[in-house]
């Protein structure tokens, strides 16, 4: 029986189980109960159930003898533990004389069942988003070809065989064998990059130019209901992603729900945010506007007008305006000219009539008709006194 965080050291071939007696709890969502294996020659593995399954592994059978030559035998091997699982127990075969390994029960945060959930999070919640990008549309391209460049070659060759061929057999084991190829790259990656690195990566660069250069011919996707199926893909997905991301089930399907429920009611949520805004804005008390005094309005008529003329000179002086045309429409080419360069856009005699009618001149003239209005209107009929009064506030 084996025991969490101690090292088993041993030199012949053993049967070990492991039981699990705490009962997961809601902090151990990305908590992985791993059993590991590092031996300094080649072993082989083999992982049961339970103590009667080791006790068929004893007994000869055909399936048993072949199964022994399909299970691979590596220097470093970690088996996977449920959390739920009572007891898992795992058989270890020495290949070699003079082998030893060693065997620990860790249990640990898994930093990869974290980063599947996050990414199931971003497909799912970004998934229209994804679906229109370009960018994602060929790294995702370039990314499958890389990957399963081999099951894309065996695709292409079944478009060009016969129908009721006996080649199609061939194809099924190519297909099989190219899964079980992809599945033994990933587990020695870091070894082929050691040892092969020239070649991994001109393979990649060539086979990435590639893909690229596919995916460019066809483009993105522009039908809207491809696109939908893109995005529909890429949710179910990100589904899977969190539902696999997360060691205890009945969580998983409860973040599930909620993720759906969230995604669903992102719309009414946001037009019920809507309908409260308008609501409160109606209850609240409308603030009057602040009137301009006499001074701010003259201030800010002058700088308006200001900008207005620069703009306007701007607009004169820049390519878009057709001179010609505008000096067929205006009566003084040579004042609108003088303008331009940046004189004065009045004439003095302009400016004295505008002081005249609205300056010092003007105040006055205003008051004095005021005053004898003010007079005209007391020595009036005392049949309209209401009228009278009004007339005056409206002067």
């Amino acid at each position: 029986m084996l025991q969490e965080s101690k090292v088993y050291y041993m030199n012949t071939s053993q049967q070990s189980c492991y039981k699990n007696v705490l009962i997961p709890k809601w902090h151990d969502i990305w908590t992985q109960i791993q059993i590991r294996v590092n031996s300094s020659k080649l072993v082989r593995v083999t992982q049961v159930e339970n103590e009667e399954k080791l006790k068929e592994l004893e007994q000869f059978s055909i399936w048993n003898f072949f199964s022994s030559f399909l299970k691979e035998k590596l220097n470093d091997t970690y088996v996977n533990v449920g959390l739920y699982s009572t007891k898992t127990c795992l058989k270890v075969e020495i290949l070699e004389e003079d082998t030893k390994y060693s065997v620990i029960v860790t249990r640990r945060f898994d930093p990869k069942l974290f980063l599947i959930f996050l990414l199931g999070l971003i497909l799912f919640f970004c998934g229209d988003l994804l679906s229109r990008s370009q960018i994602f549309y060929y790294s995702t391209g370039m990314s499958v070809g890389i990957v399963a460049s081999l099951l894309i070659i065996i695709f292409m060759l079944s478009k060009f065989m016969p129908k009721k061929s006996p080649i199609y057999i061939i194809l099924v084991g190519g297909w099989s064998f190219s899964l079980y190829l992809i599945q033994l790259v990933f587990k020695n990656l870091q070894e082929i990059w050691r040892c092969y690195w020239q070649y991994l990566l001109s393979y990649v660069l060539a086979v990435g130019f590639m893909s690229f250069a596919v995916c460019y011919k066809y483009g993105p996707l522009e039908n809207e209901r491809s696109i939908n199926l893109l995005t529909w893909t890429l949710q179910l997905m990100g589904l899977c992603f969190m539902y696999s991301g997360i060691q205890i089930p009945h969580i998983a399907l409860a973040i599930i729900i909620i993720a759906l429920c969230t995604k669903s009611l992102e719309y009414p949520i946001h037009w019920l945010y809507i309908t409260y805004r308008k609501m409160c804005n109606a209850t609240e008390k409308t603030v009057p506007p602040r009137l301009l005094t006499e001074e701010e309005y003259r201030i800010q008529g002058e700088v308006e007008t200001r900008k207005a003329l620069e703009k306007l000179r701007e607009y004169c002086n820049s390519p878009d305006c057709s001179a010609w045309k505008t000096v067929s429409r205006i009566q003084s080419p040579k004042r609108f000219a003088d303008f331009v360069e940046g004189s004065f856009h009045l004439t003095p005699n302009e400016v004295s009539v505008h002081e005249q009618e609205y300056g010092l001149e003007s105040i006055i003239a205003q008051d004095e008709l005021y005053e004898e209005t003010s007079s005209e209107e007391e020595d009036s009929d005392s049949r309209y006194p209401p009228i009278t009064q009004q007339n005056s506030l409206l002067t």
